[in-house]
């Protein structure tokens, strides 16, 4: 249950952020109807009705690759000298 519950508010937070971002844009184009509901005595009947429609609009993201030179440094190992090695194995 927990989870469900993080996950819902996950979502809710993602678009919040779309939205904010400019990333995301919805537009109501069609609002909605209630359902015309009479009782009778065999019971409840419901009578048209419309659900909401709604345009949404998402940013796009462009990848691609292109080539390049990149300088990497060079590292060189130096073994330490005869001396260095018994002066330091002194300390």
């Amino acid at each position: 249950m927990r989870a469900v519950l993080f996950v819902v508010i996950l979502v809710i937070l993602v678009v919040i952020a779309g939205i904010a971002t400019g990333f995301l844009d919805i537009n109501q184009i069609r609002g909605a109807k209630a359902p015309e509901v009479s009782t009778t005595g065999n019971g409840v009947t419901a009578k048209g009705g419309q659900t909401p429609a709604f345009e949404v609009e998402t940013g796009s993201v462009k990848v691609g690759t292109q080539q390049t030179t990149v300088n990497v440094p060079k590292l060189e190992v130096q073994r330490p000298d005869q001396n260095q090695a018994v002066a330091n194995n002194a300390m």
